[in-house]
């Protein structure tokens, strides 16, 4: 079974239980698959490692939406965006600590032989298919940064 109709099995699942925070949450999570099957030129089925992508990418509007209304003073909606990417977490794979990423960015730019900011991008490249989506950018990026300037 697909990680898509997983979501959709789940789905219809928290419907029969009630359940309006989860079924609201895969209910859009589907639908932002849906949204990015038919981008492009023609409509087509999209990989796990593809969906995977998306639910990524929706989780992390969620966080950035907890923290913009939590420093707004709107403190049930951040616990509601909290609570979506929360239900979203359970279908992404497991982030990496901030030791394991340090590690895992120092082993791969020593196997790539990069040193000196000169080099971020093809740095980045390589350490991104390392950290294949258990990171935020953001956090990989600093690191990459952080070690190639020492």
């Amino acid at each position: 079974m697909g990680l898509k109709e997983q979501l959709t099995e789940d789905m219809r699942a928290a419907m029969k239980a009630r359940d309006e925070v989860v079924t609201g949450t895969l209910r859009m999570a589907l639908a932002a698959v849906g949204v990015a099957e038919v981008a492009g030129k023609a409509k087509r089925e999209l990989s796990d490692d593809e969906v995977l992508a998306v639910l990524a990418k929706e989780a992390k509007k969620r966080r950035e939406a907890e923290v913009a209304f939590a420093d707004a003073g709107r403190a049930e909606q951040a616990a509601k965006e909290r609570a979506e990417e929360e239900v979203l977490a359970r279908y992404l794979p497991k982030q990496l600590s901030d030791t394991e990423l340090v590690e895992l960015v120092t082993q791969t730019l020593a196997a790539g032989g990069f040193s000196g900011m000169g080099v971020m991008g093809p740095a980045m490249k390589a350490v991104q298919a390392a950290v294949a989506g258990r990171a935020e950018g953001g956090k990989v990026s600093a690191e990459v940064r952080r070690q190639l300037a020492a």
